[in-house]
């Protein structure tokens, strides 16, 4: 049996899942990138950093951007990949999985810590210092977070060059 998506349903959501992980990673790392800096923001004179709680709820990139690309889309996604995933043979498979299992990792990491933890930083009810550690150790998980994306993300496209190639024979 060849390890080729079989139908087009397979190939969509496989095209689906490689944009949408390409997306969610691209808008994750500019996010901590450019982003996060203007809420736990650093004072290069007292070396210090402010967890802005105010400037995290003018944003609300939750709202406004993340809900939209990754909370219902990109986990959707992940569960239909797994299962056609699951169910493919060979090479593919594999590469399938890894992207699969990797951002379901992910997705199990976003529910149950990110956005609650987020969401606590946004009420602004922590005391400065306790905030700030929080906020410190929700951006070095978000690293964490980010190493699994690059690794779905790379499994995926692994998985759709297999796909393709092997179309083609």
């Amino acid at each position: 049996m060849r390890d080729v998506p079989s139908t087009a349903f397979a190939r969509v959501l496989l095209w689906l899942f490689v944009i949408n992980l390409g997306i969610a990673l691209g808008a994750g790392l500019f996010e901590s990138r450019i982003v996060v800096p203007q809420w736990l923001v650093h004072s290069p004179d007292t070396g210090s950093y402010f967890w802005d709680a105010e400037a995290v709820r003018e944003a609300n990139t939750g709202v406004r951007f993340w809900a939209y690309v990754t909370t219902g889309p990109l986990t959707i996604l992940t569960l239909a990949n797994l299962i056609v995933a699951w169910r493919s043979r060979g090479p593919l498979r594999r590469w399938w999985l890894t992207a699969a299992i990797a951002e379901l990792v992910g997705r199990v990491m976003t529910f149950a810590y990110f956005i609650p933890t987020m969401i606590e930083l946004m009420g602004g009810s922590l005391p400065q210092t306790e905030a700030v550690e929080v906020a410190q150790q929700w951006v070095g998980l978000n690293s964490v977070r980010h190493a699994l994306g690059i690794v779905a993300l790379l499994a995926a496209l692994k998985a759709f060059s297999l796909a393709y190639a092997q179309r083609r024979e």
